[in-house]
Formats: C-alpha cells, structure tokens, sequence
C-alpha cells in the first residue's frame, strides 16, 4: 500500500499552473494510493470557508473525486491557510487532522507536523503564530467582512515578506532542541514536516538511537524562471523514501 505526504503547494488563483500540477499529480503519480496527507499550506492563504469561490470549489472538487476513488486524504492547517474549516474539508472528502497528529503505518509510529511550531528560533513569527491559532481571535477574524479579510491576508503576506527577508536563514529552520522535545514526547523515531522548504533527510541520535526528520519540499513551477519542482514523502509499505519529480510531466508518467 503506498502512503503519501506532501506539503507547501500554497495554491492560489494567481497560480493555475500548481492547481493544474495537483489535479496531475492526483490523477498520475498519486493515483490509487491508500492515503494522501497533505500536510499544510495546501493554499498561499485562506480567509474563511464563507469565502469558497470558484478557484477554491474546483480544488475541493478535484480532491473530493480523487477520494471518491477509495484513498483516504487528510488534511493539516499551515501558517498559510490556518483558517482552513470543516466545511472545506467535508466538500474535499477529507479529514481534518491536528497539527501534530501521531499515526500508524503498520506498527511503526509517526509523527506528521506542519513544521512552523518547532521554529522557536524566531521568537517574532511564534508569537504571531500564537495570535492567530488563537480561537477567539478566528472568531473575531472571521466575523469580518470578506473584502476586509482579502485585505488583510494581502497585508498579512506582505509583511511576512518583509520581516523573512531581515531574518538569517537559521532563525528561520527549526530549532534542534525543539525537535527532540516533540520526537521524545511522543516516542517516535520518524517525523515528517514542511514548512521550511528545505527538503531532506535528517539523521540524528536520541538515546543512541537513529531517528529520522523527513523535511517535505514545497512545489514550485515557473517556467520563465525554469523551476519545476514537486517533492512527496512515499511510503511503499516497506521504507519511507523523499522524492523530487518534475510537476510539468506528471501527465505523461
């Protein structure tokens, strides 16, 4: 049975090209798998389940088919779309799942996270963070007018690229000792996270024992600037293995 993880797509209208790329990779390379989890930032930026317009059904169309199909698809809110709700889900045929969420594959347990919490480095964007995974701050956000919700997620956005662009690179990864607390915590010996878009295999000791952080990279086509780039974490029901494939081929493999 083959299990899938990917993250970090942040579809939007301004993008059609990675929307295209999903509804591929759906219908080609994930074809037929037993589960999919996408493990947050599905969308650049979600302002509220009121606010579903076209672009947004045509995804949850496109997913909801693709688990009409009999794969299991979960779902995991990011930085990005943290005000993804129910009503979504239940329109994708997916299940909500909490960030972080143990799992069994088998009788081997994993952790899945989005990845942003374990960033404790950048004190700025983790208390950011807190506000806004604050419940009764979504409340008093999604009680506002839709306009002023595009508002203020473009200005949202903006100043995140501000602040990022001032930050180093390591404030920016996660943090080691945060890591091992959480890997500790739940007696794992696996984690599988985005986020970050650094994706690789981080090999490290806890109690002398091998434990593994696969870092799911995040999906970028622009053909002017010559990226195509998708990454997945697969499961075939033996190993677990992070692959990088071409998201413009998808259609003819």
């Amino acid at each position: 049975m083959i299990t899938l993880f990917i993250a970090d797509l942040h579809l939007s209208p301004e993008h059609p090209e990675l929307t295209q790329a999903l509804f591929d990779y759906l219908d080609y390379r994930a074809a037929g798998a037993h589960a999919l989890y996408i493990l947050g930032d599905l969308f650049d930026y979600w302002i509220g389940d009121d606010a579903i317009g076209e672009f947004e059904r045509s995804v949850a169309d496109k997913l909801a088919e693709y688990a009409g199909k009999g794969t299991q698809l979960y779902l995991m809110h990011g930085n990005r779309d943290f005000l993804l709700g129910q009503d979504f889900a239940t329109a994708a045929g997916a299940e909500l799942i909490e960030d972080p969420s143990l799992i069994m594959l088998g009788d081997v347990p994993l952790l899945l996270m989005h990845g942003d919490s374990l960033c404790t480095d950048d004190q700025e964007y983790m208390a950011f963070r807190a506000m806004v995974r604050d419940p009764q701050w979504q409340r008093s956000v999604l009680a506002l007018p839709i306009a002023e919700r595009l508002r203020m997620a473009a200005q949202l956005r903006e100043r995140s690229g501000a602040s990022n662009s001032n930050k180093s690179a390591e404030i920016m990864d996660v943090n080691p000792g945060a890591v091992e607390r959480i890997m500790r915590q739940c007696q794992v010996r696996t984690l599988i996270q985005g986020h970050t878009h650094r994706p690789d295999v981080h090999e490290f000791l806890i109690d002398d024992e091998v434990v593994r952080r696969y870092v799911v990279g995040d999906w970028r086509l622009d053909r002017e600037a010559d990226v195509d780039i998708g990454w997945e974490v697969r499961h075939d029901g033996l190993t677990l293995t992070l692959e990088q494939f071409s998201l413009s081929e998808l259609a003819y493999h």
